[in-house]
Parts: structure tokens; sequence; C-alpha cells
């Protein structure tokens, strides 16, 4: 679905590349996150990708065909969810979702199943400017879906939500998948690309670090260790056993008959951690 090859480029007057010799695929059914701290170059990545920015260097082919050879219609098959939501505030969530149906050939889901899909059923009527930032976030979410895209890139799709509006939109993303759509995640947020993506690309200081499905980096930057708490006169205890020999280790069977017993956990970095680890940046830092 998506193929870039060396992919780079500088914003205008600078000096300093944004995206510096990036490569990397993404294919069809797959949620792919792009992770990394603000200023990494994800956002900038993303715009290349659905043709806000021009003038990049290096080979990129969507659908099948060079980004440079796309008209119009590029936009009929691809949708997008921008981080900040951007609405026509004087008009209604209705409105807005009726003028933007506009500019397509096609539509596949009617103003009114979008805002019940996300529960703004009950403001459609009302102007988007009365709207909370968790309101506005949803609408520009089912936005992207109006003409049922085969490719969906979306910017922190759950950027000011609360977790149960969050969950919601995650289920709705997990829905899209399951119906064959390809997903370009583009978040800082490390809970939801391991609980979403299929594969996460690092991204710091305009490059890429590493690439690979969240269960195989945490895997490969883990230890093969076995963590279990048990509750001793009032005081959480902790032990650590190495996996090999387990079902010999007289203290870990102790440990897991107690019958105080408070938890079992493998001892597998979390992929925050993994992305520390990897590129020495923290995620709340400004590349």
């Amino acid at each position: 679905m998506i193929s870039v090859n060396n992919l780079s480029y500088s914003y205008p007057k600078s000096n300093v590349e944004a995206v510096r010799n990036i490569t990397f695929d993404v294919h069809q059914g797959e949620i792919f996150g792009f992770l990394g701290p603000s200023g990494a170059g994800k956002s900038t990545t993303q715009k290349l990708l659905i043709k806000l920015l021009q003038g990049y260097k290096g080979e990129v082919n969507v659908l099948n065909r060079p980004l440079g050879n796309w008209s119009g219609d590029y936009f009929a098959n691809i949708g997008v969810g921008f981080e900040l939501p951007n609405h026509y505030l004087k008009l209604t969530g209705e409105e807005n979702l009726k003028l933007f149906a506009s500019f397509y050939p096609t539509i596949a889901h009617k103003p009114a199943e979008l805002l019940r899909m996300v529960e703004l059923e009950g403001h459609a009527k009302k102007p988007v400017e009365s709207y909370s930032k968790g309101m506005k976030m949803r609408l520009n979410f089912v936005r992207a879906l109006m003409h049922d895209p085969q490719l969906l890139f979306l910017d922190e799709p759950t950027s000011g939500l609360d977790p149960g509006y969050a969950r919601m939109i995650k289920d709705i993303i997990f829905d899209l998948k399951k119906r064959g759509k390809t997903i370009f995640l583009t978040t800082h947020n490390m809970h939801d690309a391991d609980e979403l993506c299929d594969r996460v690309a690092f991204m710091v200081d305009g490059e890429l670090k590493l690439i690979g499905s969240p269960r195989e980096l945490k895997l490969q930057n883990g230890q093969r260790r076995v963590r279990v708490e048990t509750r001793v006169e009032e005081k959480l205890v902790t032990q650590e056993f190495e996996f090999s020999g387990l079902d010999q280790n007289i203290d870990f069977l102790k440990s897991i008959g107690n019958p105080n017993l408070q938890s079992i956990h493998s001892c597998e970095e979390s992929l925050e951690e993994v992305f520390l680890r990897t590129t020495g940046k923290s995620l709340k830092a400004n590349g």
C-alpha cells in the first residue's frame, strides 16, 4: 500500500533535513505505527504521504502508483484524520460533514450514521464552536471515513479523549482493519501503539531507528525472567526467576503455590522502554 525508499525532506529556508533517508513499507490490511517524540519528523512524513508537502527527495509509491503521478483522484482513495481538528466552527457538526461529503464523487456513510458512530448524534444540529475538544476530535475522526477509503492516515486519533471515548475510537480502528483497511498511525502514545499496531517504526530526529512488531521488539529487548509477588506479613515480597528450569525450581514452585500469591509477570520491557533503549530519547522530549 505504501513503499518509501530513501525519503528526505527539508523545509524552505532550513538547513536541517526534517526527514532523512527513511525507507519502509506498509502492507495491505496492516496498522502501521509511526512513533516518536514531538518534532521527530512523524507529521512531516505523513504530510508528504498525503501530498500536503512537495519537493521531497527519494521514491514514494502509494496504492501501487508513484505519489507524483496521482492527481485529485488520490484523495478519493485516502482518508486523513489530523492531530488538530480543523472544522468550520460556525457550521453544525452535520453541516461540516455534508460540506466535506460534497468534495467526493461517492459517499459510503451518511452524516447521521457517522455522528451516531461516535455518539455525536445528539449534537448534530449544534455549531461546532460549542463542541469540546474531545467532541471535535471525534468529528474529525469520522470525517475521514465518510468515503470509505482504502488507506487511512490518522495522526494522534485518541488525543484529548477520555478513556471511554479513546476505547471507542480504538474499537472502530480495529473494525476498519477487519474490513481490510490499511492504517498509517502517527503517535507518541506507546500504549496505543502497543495495543493497535501490527508493526511500529521508531522515528527520532528525522531518522528511522527501528521497525518491528510490538511483541517482537518487547521480547527481543526483555529479560527471560518471571517476576512473582507474594504478600508476607502485610509486606509485598518480589522474587525473580530465570525461565530456564522453572518446572524444577523449588523456590518458584513454592511461591506460585503460596496462598498469598499476588501476581506473576514476565519481565519483557514496555514499548516505551524499548524506544528509550534504542534511541536514547524520551517520548516527551522535543526532537
